[in-house]
């Protein structure tokens, strides 16, 4: 990624009407919303930090360097030289480069080194701001972010393995752990015959020696039909025991310094996320160690599909953020029709919708981070957690590729060309809405949650009341939501009706209280309280479009 001269003279024009190189991205300070956002969530005091960081994220390099990542995808090596079984997988420079910048920032640890007010408000900023320039680093980091609670639950494990994914030292060797200067953690659960029911699972691990249950070792033999970043240092792996479908984590390399036996079948072939390698695994008798108690292992590994959740939540709003800068950039830039596509009504219609898409997931997500930092202390902030975690990753990421495509449209030809980056964005956005659980299984989840545990009910509508009188669609939108949830009986068939109306009602009341009147008014008017299309460019005339813009627009 070049920056071009101002100004280009070819043999037969002069090029003109083009817009200008983006350059340098501050990924933070140019961001009123993010700003105001973080610091509303409670993690005013990180930033700094996030300043910094947000201005490394968004440098032209970085960007240049996710292109390259993912025109040169990731390869299997499972062999080497002398046809040893080696199951590697070689990466682009430029993806060592991104994986060493986001560990060095935090991106994995922010919130467990950072303990206290904001922690994981300030992560879900990080990643918000990394995501916007590559996404498929992410999904690793992601995993060891996630994957702290669930080692925490074994003492033994937490304390050899956890200094080690809290390091900021990025070391790409494939050498046993103990040598090395950091680690990264993934996760391997589902398998061909049952994808999201992992129940079905028959992976099945056997103890090593006499003992059993957590912080024994076993050996594991089956598949893994996903298994994304297999170059990391260990995985939480789901495996059968007499017992019952038990968590195990599952190293690169035995205690004895030997090779341990996870064979790479095949790298998938991927619509987007292409700088991450996803595989499918087969285990052979394969080491590893038992995490939680026999039996349980969903409920020892539901705290990092939850982190992996809030994590897709932040990323889908993060690409979307990205879309939006492009499109704004290039509008304020490009004349059509005698005048700049920004100052034509129905553009700045368009515009205007997508800035306060973009607010309204950077605001749910925020919201769910802010409770998932209190969630320990128990009470209302913890079941909000529970409940809103799952409705913020259904409908950010539900809401990403459509407003991406929206936001390319802006551009015209120019975005559907993959230097545009937009095609980029594009193909990544469907992978957080079907990893962690696809539409139907987090609606699903928004159900249960509801019926089993009535205080995560209780807890989102105190959301709701919060902002009581701050509007009336919002007000009659939140009686009407208790209603249907009052009436009881089979709700599943209306599970997705629900799930995103209690998104936006959420958004709405989120932004009633913490966002300028005029962003409030605009989502509110267009979501609430009439027939919504969900499409892009059809707020009410009445919007206050210069405010709006003007919000969005990087400063």
């Amino acid at each position: 990624m070049i920056p071009r001269a101002p100004q280009s003279t070819l043999p037969t024009h002069e090029v003109v009407n083009t817009p200008p190189h983006l350059g340098d991205q501050a990924l933070w300070d140019s961001d009123t919303a993010l700003k105001s956002w973080t610091t509303s969530q409670g993690a005013g005091a990180h930033t700094g930090f996030l300043s910094r960081a947000g201005s490394r994220f968004g440098a032209a390099d970085v960007f240049c360097q996710a292109d390259q990542a993912n025109r040169f995808p990731p390869q299997i090596r499972a062999f080497d030289r002398y046809g040893m079984r080696i199951n590697q997988v070689e990466f682009h420079p430029a993806y060592h480069d991104l994986m060493s910048l986001a560990i060095e920032h935090e991106a994995p640890s922010f919130a467990w080194r950072n303990p206290g007010p904001g922690a994981h408000v300030g992560h879900a900023a990080l990643t918000y701001m990394f995501s916007q320039a590559e996404g498929g680093v992410m999904c690793p980091m992601a995993m060891t972010y996630s994957a702290i609670p669930t080692l925490q639950t074994t003492p033994a494990i937490a304390k050899e393995w956890i200094p080690r994914v809290l390091s900021t030292s990025y070391d790409p060797r494939d050498i046993p752990v103990a040598g090395k200067s950091g680690a990264t953690m993934g996760m391997f659960m589902t398998e061909k015959q049952g994808g999201s029911d992992v129940r079905t699972n028959t992976t099945r691990a056997v103890p090593e020696g006499s003992a059993t249950g957590a912080g024994a070792a076993y050996r594991v033999t089956g598949h893994k039909f996903f298994c994304s970043a297999p170059m990391c240092d260990a995985f939480l792996v789901l495996a059968r025991t007499e017992g019952g479908l038990s968590c195990f984590l599952m190293p690169r390399w035995r205690p004895d310094g030997t090779r341990n036996g996870l064979y790479i079948q095949r790298l998938k072939d991927k619509l987007g996320n292409r700088s991450n390698a996803s595989s499918e695994m087969e285990f052979q008798d394969t080491h590893a160690v038992m995490v939680g108690e026999e039996g349980r292992g969903i409920r020892t590994i539901i705290d990092m599909v939850r982190g992996n959740r809030i994590y897709c939540a932040m990323s889908s709003a993060g690409l979307m953020r990205q879309a939006l800068v492009q499109a704004l950039h290039h509008v304020s830039h490009r004349t059509a029709f005698g005048k700049r596509l920004v100052d034509q009504p129905l553009m700045r219609n368009v515009l205007a919708d997508l800035a306060i898409e973009v607010e309204a997931e950077l605001a749910l997500g925020m919201r769910i981070a802010a409770a998932i930092d209190q969630a320990e202390a128990g009470g209302s902030e913890a079941a909000l957690a529970r409940l809103g975690t799952t409705v913020a990753k259904y409908w950010n990421c539900k809401r990403a590729p459509t407003q991406i495509l929206e936001a390319l449209e802006c551009l015209g030809g120019p975005g559907y060309i993959e230097e545009s980056i937009l095609p980029r964005l594009y193909r990544e956005a469907p992978i957080n809405s079907i990893w962690e659980g696809s539409g139907n299984v987090m609606c699903l989840d928004v159900l249960r949650a509801a019926g089993r545990e009535p205080e995560t009910l209780d807890a989102f509508f105190a959301e709701l009341e919060a902002a009581r009188g701050g509007d009336t669609r919002l007000d009659a939108e939140s009686a009407a939501l208790r209603s249907d949830f009052g009436q009881g009986g089979n709700l599943e068939i209306q599970a997705r009706t629900l799930t995103e109306r209690m998104a936006i009602a959420l958004q709405a009341a989120l932004l009633v209280r913490h966002a300028p009147a005029e962003i409030a008014d605009a989502f509110c008017a267009s979501r609430l309280g009439r027939r919504w299309s969900g499409a892009y460019g059809t707020l009410p005339a009445t919007v206050n479009f210069d405010a709006v813009i003007r919000r969005a627009m990087p400063a």
